[in-house]
């Protein structure tokens, strides 16, 4: 994975290559290079796609309101022994 600043500064030079060459080429061609550049630039970052990041958003609320029950559950057995470890 490359530094933020490694990768800014070779898309900024790519963009610079691809705007400032002399042969001017149509903007459609210029759009579709730009976009290709930076789906090139995000594949090096250590990314995830939305659907895998809402279903781990899912696993982790799931997850939280288990922890929470049994963590009320513990408290509430603790209660429970509290009165027979004094006896």
């Amino acid at each position: 994975m490359l530094p933020p600043k490694a990768l800014f500064d070779s898309i900024s030079s790519h963009v610079g290559n691809l705007l400032g060459s002399e042969n001017p080429l149509p903007r459609a061609e210029v759009e579709a290079q730009f976009k290709a550049l930076i789906q090139s630039a995000f594949s090096k970052l250590d990314l995830v796609s939305r659907e895998e990041f809402d279903s781990q958003m899912v696993v982790l609320a799931r997850t939280r309101a288990r922890l929470e029950a049994l963590e009320s559950k513990v408290a509430e057995l603790e209660e429970q022994l509290q009165p027979a470890a004094s006896e």
